[in-house]
């Protein structure tokens, strides 16, 4: 059987839509499956439309988390509820093409345990964006050696490699990257990004922004080492710049003395700044907080909706 986990924050407009699309794909392959939605804390009735889903087919099952935890933890919530042989991971929007999933599945039966969904077309991305995403990826790829080119959450998992990613202790996680570090037979699909089906992108530049600074901490200790770096070019800088001035060379209104400690400083504070924030990872880590909390969940096989304490609701 497939799992097929559905992170979702504020898609009620999407739910229905998506859950008759990909069942209807997969029951159209032949394929055995189970939908997994997972609440991701949304404001508006999006697990309303979930129950629906499931009064619908009752193939498909729900996760309600008590808050919003993040995509990360809605879809390790969602690996971790999902019973499949194997598992893949979709988006919402359908800008992950539901089609696709089949081929996936193919690849898995004969033989991979890891099939990466990689993008051929990133749809209508403006430039800024697509150039950010680029440096990201490329620094991840660059600290890591695994190839995140165009890599997304789209991908299909083992079980086996499902169980070796819940297994890893930490809590700030990155799963695009992680599926690639545990190793395991790997194949990759290409897709083109869709359009949404209905609402707009939930992803601001700030919401980027701070992804990209997590999880580029949490997969890589390469800032580190950009401080240790900009400290020497610091003191090179300082070095080059006295002896210009003993050699009686002009730097032009500028105090020499001010320049040099500017510089100095800059570097100290940068370095600080670098070496505080991997101190506020390793703070969060060390509180060992779950990843996520269950607030309700909708069975498949006892057609019933729990609490998070796992005890039935009227």
């Amino acid at each position: 059987m497939l799992s097929v986990v559905i992170p979702s924050y504020n898609e009620e407009e999407n739910i229905l839509n998506t859950a008759e699309v990909i069942a209807g794909v997969l029951v159209g392959a032949k394929i055995d499956y189970e939908l997994i939605f997972v609440d991701d804390g949304s404001k508006d009735s999006t697990w309303d439309k979930i129950e629906k889903a499931h009064e619908i087919n009752f193939k498909s099952r729900g996760v309600r988390l008590s808050r919003n935890f993040g995509k990360e933890g809605a879809i390790f919530a969602g690996l971790e509820a999902s019973t499949g042989d194997c598992c893949c991971v979709i988006d919402c929007d359908l800008q992950h093409p539901p089609q696709v999933i089949p081929k996936m599945y193919e690849l898995w039966q004969n033989g991979a345990e890891v099939v990466e969904g990689k993008k051929s077309s990133r749809g209508h991305e403006n430039k800024l964006y697509r150039s950010l995403s680029q440096m990201f990826y490329g620094l991840i790829q660059s600290a890591s050696k695994i190839d995140m080119a165009n890599t997304s959450d789209f991908k299909l998992l083992d079980k086996r490699v499902v169980d070796a990613i819940l297994s890893l202790p930490e809590r700030i996680t990155f799963f695009r990257a992680l599926s690639g570090w545990v190793g395991f037979k790997s194949e990759t699909v290409y897709y083109e990004v869709q359009e949404r089906a209905y609402g707009s992108r939930k992803w601001t530049v700030k919401m980027l922004l701070g992804y990209a600074i997590r999880n580029l901490s949490s997969f890589t200790g390469a800032p580190l080492y950009i401080s240790t770096i900009l400290g020497i070019a610091v003191i090179l800088t300082s070095l080059v710049l006295m002896i210009l001035s003993l050699c009686g060379v002009s730097l032009g209104s500028f105090n020499m003395g001010i320049i040099v400690l500017m510089l100095i400083g800059g570097g100290i504070l940068e370095c600080l700044g670098i070496g505080c924030y991997y101190i506020s990872r390793i703070y969060e880590e060390i509180k060992h907080r779950p990843r996520y909390i269950v607030s309700k969940t909708i069975d498949t096989d006892k057609n019933t909706i729990h609490n998070g304490n796992g005890e039935q609701c009227d």
